[in-house]
């Protein structure tokens, strides 16, 4: 049983990262699936794919990992939980953060569902800070 998902999601990927895999298997999830479509609409990963499972069961994410070809180098430079489930990190619309002065990304879970810093900025509403990429 895994406690943070979301720290199991970024762990794998940064894992894969570094043993140069081409595609790592993550479980699958609402928010998962959610975070890997931002994910690829930024440009970190080359492209993913959703496989249920035919038993009920939430099914499986896999993920193409994207490198830079010249330096065989991972495009995801850091990959860092911000919010945990011991200390939830909260942030209002003025006070979300700018990654790498506006570089990277930060995932926030609003009300209105999960999107970028950016994104949240733009509608003028906060919320939780799920991580940081770039």
């Amino acid at each position: 049983m895994v406690l943070d998902p979301i720290a199991d999601f970024l762990t794998r990927i940064r894992n894969a990262q570094a043993a140069h895999h081409r595609v790592v298997d993550i479980p699958a999830s609402n928010l998962k699936k959610r975070l890997t479509e931002i994910l690829y609409e930024h440009g970190y990963i080359l492209k993913y794919k959703f496989e249920e499972e035919g038993n009920g069961g939430q099914g499986v994410i896999k993920v193409a990992l994207k490198y830079d070809n010249a330096t065989k180098t991972p495009v995801i430079k850091s990959l860092k939980r911000y919010s945990t489930p011991g200390l939830r990190q909260y942030r209002g619309k003025n006070e979300l953060p700018k990654v790498l002065s506006g570089l990277g990304i930060a995932i926030v879970s609003t009300s209105q569902g999960v999107m970028t810093d950016k994104e949240a900025r733009t509608k003028g509403i906060g919320g939780e800070v799920l991580c940081e990429i770039f």
